[in-house]
């Protein structure tokens, strides 16, 4: 949330350069205040999980907020139960006359597969379109980074020779960047992908900012000049034990697949080292705050 402060004093200049939110009192009494509206479309199999991870991040924040989850209808997974989804989703063709302050969109286990391949790529296609004209701002994850990635800009994902899996450090590429704004220059992010987008093509599209990176991860977090869309291009919103879920369900059926790198403590099974949650609840506060909810208009109507 922004600090309210006289607009001569000199700590105003100061923080403002660090990238600080600061507003002036004459703005503070003038704001209109009201619920924000996100929209969540959840690409993974395990829904459930997936939204609740997401809704605890979001929950962390003195604003208010309503939640839209949103479901692909040209594609309905198998492992969440139809009567969820039809109880709590709505298919996008209810919503696409509607505007949202913010968007979610999550990855998917579809990486190693070409874009144009996805069952659902001409429906996730119209939704980029809807995110560019009928939300402030969307953050994309993971697989949803490196679709958007290449939709908006031409950015192309390359296989990597095995799966990136594991917790890996991050270093700040920018010093003061409202989105990083709190995290420590060097920070951990969960990673579980097969597919990697490469630095160098970021660095020369004119349009986005490279903001950190991982020596073994490559590019992680990444946003349009305008704020308009940010990509993670790994899960901060991760569990505790979600990586040791999808290690231990690998290896039930039968997959060639390592333990997740710089995970245990000790050893596999034993005590994990949680150390992405303060990283996972600023660059959620962050966003809500310096790239929805100081950005969009009071009335919803507005938003383009």
């Amino acid at each position: 949330m922004p600090i309210i402060v006289p607009k001569e004093i000199p700590a105003s200049k100061i923080l403002q350069a660090e990238n600080i939110f600061v507003m002036n009192d004459k703005r503070a009494t003038s704001q209109d205040i009201r619920p924000l509206e996100i929209a969540i479309v959840n690409l993974m199999p395990t829904k459930i999980v997936t939204e609740t991870q997401l809704m605890r991040l979001l929950s962390n924040s003195p604003l208010q907020i309503n939640i839209t989850l949103i479901s692909t209808e040209t594609y309905v997974g198998k492992n969440t139960p139809l009567e969820h989804l039809q109880k709590f989703y709505k298919p996008f063709s209810d919503v696409k006359n509607s505007n949202f302050d913010g968007m979610i969109i999550t990855g998917a286990p579809v990486e190693e597969l070409d874009f144009s391949d996805v069952r659902y790529w001409g429906e996730l296609k119209e939704i980029f379109e809807f995110a560019k004209t009928h939300v402030t701002s969307t953050m994309f994850i993971c697989w949803g980074a490196q679709a958007a990635l290449h939709y908006y800009y031409g950015i192309d994902k390359y296989l990597l020779p095995q799966k990136l899996f594991g917790v890996y450090e991050h270093k700040k590429r920018v010093k003061y960047d409202k989105l990083l704004k709190g995290t420590d220059d060097r920070f951990f992010m969960p990673h579980s992908r097969h597919t990697t987008i490469r630095e160098e093509d970021i660095m020369a599209c004119k349009q986005l900012i490279l903001l950190a990176s991982s020596d073994k991860a490559g590019a992680s977090v990444i946003r349009s000049k305008d704020g308009k869309f940010v990509f993670i291009t790994g899960h901060v919103e991760y569990d505790r034990e979600t990586l040791e879920k999808e290690y231990l369900r690998d290896v039930e059926k039968g997959l060639n697949i390592t333990p997740p790198e710089n995970y245990y403590i000790d050893k596999v099974g034993g005590k994990i080292n949680m150390c992405w949650a303060s990283t996972a609840n600023l660059i959620y506060m962050n966003w809500l705050n310096h790239f929805v909810y100081q950005i969009t208009p009071y009335n919803i109507e507005e938003i383009k």
